[in-house]
């Protein structure tokens, strides 16, 4: 298929929610020229020209192929990740990341939910501002999300939007939690990965190890890379 206009992804490796449009766009094998914005220090001309909010991700579609930081006007701005996400879906139906089947791309988006209605919930109130009993909010959330999951396979059997959805969010948690970076109390974060390595939790890990070994993910998932990032930064750092 003739990819039928340009795309310019802004972008940062830290993200997961980039991470997401990288999965999408790279799974649908679309044509796009690349931009890292520096998150701590993001250019005037981003939120003046691409996106007004200031937030990566964001891609311009359409209209002359320019440089990223002059985009054409004739360009549509398009942000938020799973906006994105399925507009790459739609724009390149032959990557069936979205599922023919209605009640599948219900199941789809009603997995992709959970993930943003509660496990990033969680993972800001566990993370970022912890109090007591933030963990029972990460349990909740993760019960939740294994809840919609079938017997085997990714969350909708194949391969699809649901799965970019979570996969950049839980990876990171599991990392996170893992290594027991937070600002929780020091040393619960190991306990609370131990307690999801249990049986109550045996079909969520399965899942996130099928998510990490899935080509696309396995092709831009560098855990060292991310360990190293997010332990500097000083929004997740303990006092």
């Amino acid at each position: 298929m003739v990819q039928p206009g340009q795309i310019t992804f802004y972008t940062h490796v830290y993200s997961p929610n980039c991470h997401r449009v990288q999965l999408a766009l790279d799974e649908t094998k679309a044509e796009y020229t690349p931009y890292t914005v520096n998150l701590m220090e993001k250019p005037e001309w981003f939120a003046a020209k691409v996106n007004s909010v200031g937030k990566i991700p964001a891609i311009t579609y359409g209209g002359p192929k320019t440089a990223p930081d002059e985009p054409s006007s004739e360009s549509a701005r398009i942000n938020e990740s799973l906006i994105i996400v399925e507009f790459l879906a739609d724009l390149f139906p032959e990557a069936n990341l979205l599922p023919s089947d209605p009640l599948l791309r219900a199941k789809a988006r009603l997995f992709a939910n959970v993930v943003e209605t509660k496990v990033l919930d969680a993972l800001k109130a566990f993370f970022f501002v912890y109090a007591d009993g933030a963990e029972k909010t990460l349990f909740e959330a993760f019960e939740a999300l294994q809840a919609r999951l079938p017997a085997t396979g990714f969350a909708v059997g194949k391969w699809s939007t649901a799965d970019i959805a979570a996969g950049p969010y839980l990876t990171r948690i599991y990392m996170l939690l893992k290594n027991d970076i937070g600002k929780y109390p020091a040393g619960k974060g190991a306990e609370v990965y131990i307690a999801l390595q249990g049986p109550k939790f045996a079909r969520l890990s399965k899942y996130i190890e099928d998510v990490k070994q899935y080509p696309s993910f396995k092709a831009t998932w560098d855990e060292a890379l991310q360990l190293s990032i997010w332990n500097s930064n000083p929004a997740i750092q303990r006092a």
